[in-house]
């Protein structure tokens, strides 16, 4: 499954290195642990995949937002706001604490990437993480043994 899903508006292509932030986040999620000192996110099943909106319309980059004078200098005007969703999933059975460890370290990797972006233009940036119910669960992987040697 993938264990955490970027949605973002696509101009962000133009103006950040989108693999690397999905290196990094992947590479955060390899440090989470839970209160036994095991790590959460297996190294084989740990997944991030990032994917650009073509169409978007964020907060009120529109007419009424024009009007209001709500668009900052250096914004490239209306719909030039930016947005990144991530959407962290996680197996049932974590603690609240073990999910709130993954989500401040991954919020904190994603600020820090995001630091002088945020300095630029207006960006939003909204971390969910959410707890599986799955119904159906299946997995055929050959890359849990690469990580799993004893």
């Amino acid at each position: 499954m993938p264990h955490l899903v970027i949605l973002y508006t696509g101009q962000l292509d133009r103006e950040t290195d989108m693999t690397a932030l999905c290196r990094t986040l992947a590479d955060t999620m390899l440090t989470v642990k839970d209160e036994d000192g095991k790590q959460v996110f297996p190294t084989g099943g740990t997944r991030v995949l990032a994917y650009p909106a073509a169409h978007y319309a964020i907060a009120d980059g529109g007419k009424a937002g024009l009007a209001a004078g709500t668009h900052a200098a250096g914004t490239g005007g209306a719909g030039d706001y930016a947005f990144v969703y991530l959407n962290v999933r996680m197996a049932r059975g974590r603690t609240a604490a073990t999910q709130k460890r993954a989500g401040d370290l991954l919020i904190a990797a994603t600020r820090e990437h995001f630091a002088k972006l945020f300095e630029q233009r207006r960006i939003g940036i909204t971390l969910q993480v959410d707890e599986g119910h799955e119904v159906f669960d299946a997995k055929h992987s050959n890359l849990h043994p690469l990580f799993n040697k004893a």
